[in-house]
């Protein structure tokens, strides 16, 4: 149908799910909601399942209509509605897997930024040799086109951490994670003093889990935790065999919540764990 998006982002279904969450918080059934804003049930179909836009007008009607007054909710999803404009990750659309584009593009609105890794160093803190060994180890192997493509997005979603208003970013980072050489020698040095250099940034918090904790078990999965203009917008990110999952559930959000205030616990203080950093950098 003419005007439908083909592939809407994790961003535009996101506005959708919260959409008919208010709905169904309301008791309404989809035709219900087309009725009382005075449009077909297969307009509401399409807004709530992301393959076409809802204008402001529209939107704060239909929380009228959802008895939701919670206005920072609201205002939030405006502006989820209102900014169409398409970030740097858009020419990368066709070339890279979606998942890529839909993780750049919730970086980049992320109010706040949490990850946890256990094997790898996070994507936003790697240097570009260091990327690219990662990239190339995949199995199968990519074509060199494809890995240079690879290479210049992670590269690129450092935006985050630049400019004069970065995103506040922590990094929960496992000793495992330092101690893997990936790469050479000199790339492996190369990545563990830039991971210094950048834990020095005001915005920017590096916390290290040590080998030699007590009683940890730790989730052993990488995550991340994206805060959104409110709460309820939070969104978690996890790491599956073939697939990466984008988590919005109130419920699933608590558990990850949860487990990011278990690994932080366990974690040294920003500048222990500089001097861990730094130590390990020496020995290389």
């Amino acid at each position: 149908m003419a005007g439908l998006r083909r592939e809407p982002t994790a961003r535009q279904l996101r506005l959708g799910v919260e959409l008919r969450r208010l709905r169904d918080a309301a008791g309404l059934t989809g035709r219900e909601a087309a009725t009382s804003l005075g449009v077909s049930f297969t307009q509401i179909n399409q807004i709530e399942s992301g393959l076409t836009g809802v204008s402001e007008k529209r939107l704060r009607r239909l929380a009228a209509n959802y008895a939701c007054t919670d206005e920072g909710l609201i205002s939030a999803l405006v502006a989820m509605a209102a900014n169409r404009a398409k970030g740097w990750w858009e020419e990368y659309r066709g070339a890279l897997p979606t998942p890529f584009l839909d993780l750049a593009e919730l970086e980049h609105h992320a109010t706040s930024l949490r990850e946890v890794q256990f094997l790898h160093i996070p994507g936003p803190l790697q240097t570009e040799g260091y990327a690219r060994s990662i990239f190339s180890d995949r199995i199968p192997e990519l074509p060199c086109e494809e890995l240079e493509l690879r290479v210049r997005h992670r590269m690129q979603r450092k935006a985050i951490l630049e400019g004069p208003a970065p995103t506040p970013y922590e990094a929960v980072i496992h000793e495992a994670a330092l101690r893997i050489r990936i790469g050479d020698r000199p790339a492996s040095r190369a990545q563990l003093d830039a991971l210094l250099s950048i834990s020095e940034a005001e915005h920017v918090t590096v916390r290290v889990i040590p080998f030699d904790l007590d009683g940890f078990g730790g989730s052993w999965a990488a995550m991340m935790l994206a805060g959104g203009a409110v709460p309820r917008l939070d969104t978690a990110v996890r790491d599956a065999p073939h697939a990466t999952a984008f988590i919005d559930s109130e419920a699933q959000l608590g558990v990850i919540r949860t487990l990011f205030r278990r690994v932080g616990a366990a974690s040294l203080d920003p500048e222990r764990s500089r001097d861990l950093i730094h130590r390990l950098a020496k020995e290389l």
